[in-house]
Order: C-alpha cells, then sequence, then structure tokens
C-alpha cells in the first residue's frame, strides 16, 4: 500500500511479471497452481482500488486460520463433473480431482470458491445469483418484529425462535474457555482446546444459517410483502465507549459494558442482520422498512402510545387496556406501516397528545 514515505505502489501487471521471476527462483513457490497467485494478486488490486475510490475499508492482513481459501476463474472453473446424485467431482489446479457433496443443483458459473474454516471443514461455492422466489399473489402482508427474547414475531400470530446450543453444550463451552484460559500460549493442548471452541461456535453458527435460510424462504413463499424493522445492527451492536473519571485522571466510571456485551451476544445470535439480508435477496422488491421508533410503545388497536405501554414481554395498553403480546403488538404495527415521529404523533385515528380516554364509565 502506498503511503508518502515510499514511492508508487506496482500494479497488477508489475506484481504479475515479479511473480514469474519469483516463481523461476524459489522451488515452494512454484509448487503452487499460477493461476490462484495470480488470481490472489487481482483480488488485492481490486481491493486495493476500491479502498482508494472511498467505497471500501483499507485492505487488511491475512491471519492463518481465518478465512482461508483460494478462487478460480476461466476455463478451469468449468472443469466439473456430476458423479452421482449427491457427489461431484471438480478439477483444482495443482491438486486433481476432489470430490464434493452435492447441496443443491450445480449453476453455471464461470469462478468457484474453495474455502476453509475454522473446523478444518472444507468448502466449494459457486459464484452464481439464484432467481428471487416469485411471489405467491395472494396479497398478504406480514409484520416481523426482531427480538433477543422472541428471534421473530410475526403479525400473524406466530412466535419463531432461533436455535442455539444446547444447556449441556453451553456448559461445555464455558469449561473450555476456562481450560483456554489456562494453556500455555503455544502449546499443542492450547490449539485442540481452540479447535474445540471453534467446533462449538460454527455448530451454532450452523443452526443459525439453517434457520435463517427456512425461514426467509417460508416468508417469501406465503407472503406478498413483508415489512420490517428499519435497524442498523452493526451500530447497535457496538462495545460502549469508555466514561473517564473527571475526578481522578487515568481512572474510568462504569459504563455497563458487561451487560451491552450480553445484549449484544442476544442480537447476534438470533440473526437480525442475516434475516432481513436473505429476505430481499429472496424476495426481491417486496421487503419493506418501517421505521423502527416506538413501535413497541404503540398500542394496536386504538393507536395510544406511552412507555408505560409495554412491560417486558407483555403489552398492556393504559389507553383502552388492550393487553397482547409485546413482539406481537409491534409487529401488527410494523405490518401497518406506522411509524411515529420524535413527537409521537402518528396520522391514524387519533392523536397520542390526546389525554387518555377510560374503556367504561365510572
Amino acid at each position: 500500500m502506498w503511503t508518502r514515505d515510499k514511492g508508487p505502489t506496482p500494479g497488477f501487471v508489475e506484481q504479475a511479471r515479479q511473480l514469474t521471476e519469483a516463481r523461476a527462483v524459489f522451488g515452494w513457490l512454484r509448487d503452487g497452481s499460477q493461476t490462484v497467485q495470480q488470481q490472489a494478486l487481482r483480488d488485492f488490486d481490486q481491493a486495493r482500488r476500491n479502498f482508494f475510490a472511498g467505497s471500501h475499508h483499507r485492505p487488511t492482513w491475512r491471519k492463518a486460520g481465518r478465512r482461508e481459501g483460494f478462487r478460480i476463474v476461466g476455463p478451469q472453473a468449468g472443469r466439473v463433473e456430476q458423479v452421482s446424485r449427491k457427489w461431484a467431482r471438480v478439477l483444482v489446479p495443482k491438486v486433481g480431482w476432489v470430490r464434493f457433496r452435492v447441496s443443491r443443483a450445480l449453476p453455471e458459473s464461470r469462478s468457484y470458491r474453495i474455502t476453509r474454516d475454522r473446523v478444518g471443514r472444507w468448502h466449494i461455492a459457486f459464484a452464481a445469483v439464484p432467481d428471487p422466489i416469485p411471489a405467491p399473489g395472494n396479497g398478504a402482508v406480514v409484520g416481523v418484529d426482531r427480538g433477543v427474547t422472541v428471534s421473530a414475531a410475526l403479525s400473524t400470530g406466530e412466535l419463531l425462535n432461533c436455535p442455539r446450543l444446547s444447556e449441556s453444550e453451553r456448559r461445555r463451552l464455558v469449561h473450555l474457555q476456562r481450560r483456554l484460559a489456562r494453556a500455555q500460549r503455544g502449546s499443542n493442548r492450547r490449539k485442540r482446546v481452540k479447535a474445540a471452541i471453534a467446533k462449538l461456535h460454527a455448530r451454532a453458527a450452523d443452526r443459525r444459517k439453517d434457520w435463517v435460510e427456512k425461514t426467509s424462504t417460508d416468508f417469501a413463499r406465503r407472503f406478498d410483502v413483508i415489512r420490517v424493522e428499519d435497524l442498523r445492527v452493526p451500530q447497535m451492536t457496538r462495545r460502549p465507549k469508555p466514561k473517564p473519571d473527571p475526578a481522578k485522571a487515568g481512572s474510568y466510571l462504569p459504563n455497563r459494558r458487561r451487560a451491552k456485551a450480553g445484549l449484544n451476544r442476544g442480537i447476534l445470535n438470533n440473526g437480525w442482520g442475516l434475516l432481513v439480508q436473505r429476505l430481499e435477496h429472496k424476495a426481491a422488491g417486496r421487503v419493506e422498512k418501517i421505521t423502527a421508533a416506538y413501535t413497541s410503545q404503540t398500542c394496536s388497536r386504538c393507536g395510544h402510545c406511552a412507555p408505560g405501554n409495554r412491560e417486558n414481554q407483555a403489552f398492556r395498553c393504559q389507553s383502552c387496556g388492550h393487553s397482547d403480546h409485546a413482539d406481537l403488538n409491534a409487529a401488527i404495527n410494523i405490518a401497518a406501516g406506522r411509524a411515529v415521529s420524535a413527537r409521537r404523533d402518528k396520522p391514524v385515528r387519533m392523536s397520542v397528545k390526546r389525554e387518555p380516554q377510560l374503556t367504561t364509565s365510572t
């Protein structure tokens, strides 16, 4: 990368020439596929261009064991054969024919990527954009409220929960984390413990992704319009900033860091962002984002908005006495497309500034 104290950074053509010279000198570099190495240079050149264009962040250094993989582009990516109904094989440069299990029909693509996760599993992904799921045409509209206790609450009355690790698996995870804290850095025991922890995290991620795929497909097939809250999940899951103590230099005040960390884990474990992302892919043009302000404090029946309406997971309107599950009440508001302004004025039925009315005369 270019800095002011250095000369101009060589581009892809110059780097490819340097790669050819280096392969003639070093045997270990020559043993690898030149196609894979040149493609890595192309990817880096594109990442560098995106950084200077201001559309992406600065390219980061690769880390061993994280996002390991390589990409095959061009005519070599077409050397794929179907062996049986569940198995196929691909000709990987410098490796040979490699069998892989087919999870879906093989698409027509001009590139594929082979990756290895932290658990040591190998995956192959073909670059192909599937067609979106067609709308059912029934005119159905659904509101989806995402939460921590309930992963997704639908305006139809359904409460969906994302599967997580079992109680025994969580206990084992805590046990392994304590062993990792006692293990010596660089030891073989530490590597084994880290692999065991990565296996549990990968199991939870697989369950979460599987639930998101099935749930998003079900929504896209059942409803014409899907309305969700417009939430900025990356900003919501940031760690709190430290609070310096004005009375004592170098000291900090409590900032509820542990409580915020627990909330962040709850949000990420429920797959808030991934669910909406997959919905936008499968139901393209049919996902509407509604402002999330006061949707959980507004009564879905009379429109009264007050902080006291919601009591944890229970909702009871202070005006009309309507009671319901808090997430279901919010999902109904989202389905109706109701967005409350900062002054809590709503263009529906009545103004929330009006004095609450009794439901029965006294």
